[in-house]
């Protein structure tokens, strides 16, 4: 439970720390300026003065690593069948060749899609994506 916890808090966290960072749609506007209109001959450094701190920190969160995981399927079974699993072992799984996979990014489902080869000659594997999943339509599960 405390290791739940702690990730729970965690997450929280996280999702302050990015609130705190990312800019408002007003300090975008005000920081980009407004879109088509020319930029004064004299004013280009104080534009960039004021699109400073949001774009540092627009860019800050750009490059925070996430951990993005393509789940092709889960099983369950009982502690006495996972000891008994070795080389040539087949766990059968909840999907079925053709049915969409979730990409999970940081635990939570954010999309699902289908495998695709890459390069037949190295045998790479990616992900074509089929679908993008709306926080609202999530339902949080994972």
């Amino acid at each position: 439970m405390s290791h739940s916890t702690a990730a729970i808090k965690q997450d929280l966290l996280l999702q302050e720390f990015a609130a705190e960072l990312t800019p408002t749609p007003e300090e975008l506007a005000e920081a980009l300026g407004p879109a088509g209109k020319e930029q004064p001959a004299g004013a280009p450094g104080a534009a960039r003065q004021e699109a400073s701190p949001a774009a540092r920190n627009l860019d800050m969160i750009m490059r925070i690593p996430v951990v993005v995981q393509v789940v092709l399927g889960s099983a369950t079974m009982a502690v006495s069948g996972l000891v008994k699993l070795g080389r040539g072992a087949v766990i059968p799984l909840d999907r079925r060749v053709g049915e969409p996979v979730d990409v999970v990014v940081n635990g939570r489902v954010v999309a699902r899609g289908e495998v695709v080869v890459m390069e037949e000659a190295t045998s790479r594997f990616g992900i074509s994506l089929t679908e993008v999943v709306t926080a609202s339509g999530s339902g949080g599960g994972a």
